[in-house]
């Protein structure tokens, strides 16, 4: 198990590295959005019509590229009051039953992202965000709705990706308790999944 858990955990590391710069990236672009949309509303009382929805654009792409980090490093709110009551092994056990209960549900909502993101809604345009391509002498581009849907259509792949990999460490360490795992690439700090 540790041959398939290896690449797994090399992948993850990889992709949610990526994922949580263009996240921090995001988050700091949504607060330069609505800071912008404060001052033209407040300062020059003149609102814009397109910060909101980029803002929101950001926020769901941001939430997108991070959740599977937290998630990957138990930092999602959680009542463990059963589990730290339980036994080792018993803890684990039941970790691997949610965490096998989460990749059921986790592969039902990719049908649901791939058809909000690919399907019907997707195909409308964002009510105020386009792209300014005026500014270099063409006509400007409605953003699709799909680009946004999709964040939640990504999400979950990766969020699938990263309960592919807690199942895999949680049966080895029911399997061999000694075993070395590969690192999971937490900063110093976090709590991490067991």
């Amino acid at each position: 198990m540790l041959m398939v858990l290896r690449p797994v955990a090399w992948l993850n590391t990889f992709v949610l590295r990526i994922g949580r710069q263009i996240g921090w990236i995001a988050l700091a672009l949504m607060v330069v959005v609505i800071l912008a949309q404060v001052f033209f509303r407040y300062v020059l009382n003149s609102a814009l019509s397109w910060p909101d929805e980029a803002a929101r654009f950001l926020m769901l792409w941001m939430t997108a590229l991070m959740a599977p980090s937290a998630y990957r490093w138990g930092g999602f709110v959680a009542i463990d009051t059963v589990p730290s009551a339980l036994p080792r092994a018993p803890r684990l056990a039941l970790f691997l039953i949610l965490f096998c209960m989460s990749l059921v549900v986790l592969i039902v909502g990719v049908g649901h992202g791939y058809n909000h993101a690919f399907g019907f809604g997707g195909n409308f345009n964002s009510s105020s965000l386009r792209v300014p391509l005026d500014w270099v002498g063409f006509e400007s581009v409605r953003v699709k709705l799909r680009y946004m849907y999709a964040s939640l259509f990504l999400c979950v792949i990766l969020l699938i990706s990263v309960t592919v990999e807690l199942i895999l460490r949680t049966l080895i360490q029911l399997v061999n308790p000694s075993a070395e795992l590969p690192d999971d690439d937490a900063p110093d700090g976090v709590l991490e999944a067991e």
